[in-house]
């Protein structure tokens, strides 16, 4: 399984591979991945700026299941939650928002790809 992410603002983005049998193979995974993939990314430029990450995860986004404890996810989940803090020390802005899956909406097909 893949995840990926699109950065609009600079027509580029990444992707990496997710989901070996220790890691388990969730779609949630992927979401969480390119999140995290989209936060790392940003770390590396000098001039940082709001964040606004869209996901077609209803999961990732609602919190359903917001406990790290026994969550096979976890490993991913505690590095998003670092890098949301280091932005809050930074004062950036970060903003998550859900899209519809599958409606062929540009950015989600971008990072789909």
């Amino acid at each position: 399984m893949g995840a990926g992410y699109f950065k609009l603002d600079v027509l580029r983005g990444g992707c990496c591979q997710l989901g070996r049998g220790e890691e388990g193979n969730s779609s949630n995974r992927a979401e969480l991945g390119a999140a995290c993939l989209a936060l790392e990314d940003d770390k590396r430029i000098q001039d940082r700026k709001p964040i606004i990450l869209l996901s077609d995860s209803a999961c990732f986004l609602s919190g359903k299941s917001p406990s790290m404890h026994g969550n096979p996810d976890a490993d991913i989940m505690r590095d998003i939650v670092q890098l949301l803090r280091e932005r809050i020390v930074q004062g950036l802005l970060t903003i998550f928002i859900k899209i519809k899956a599958h409606r062929g909406d540009p950015l989600n097909e971008l990072a789909d790809r």
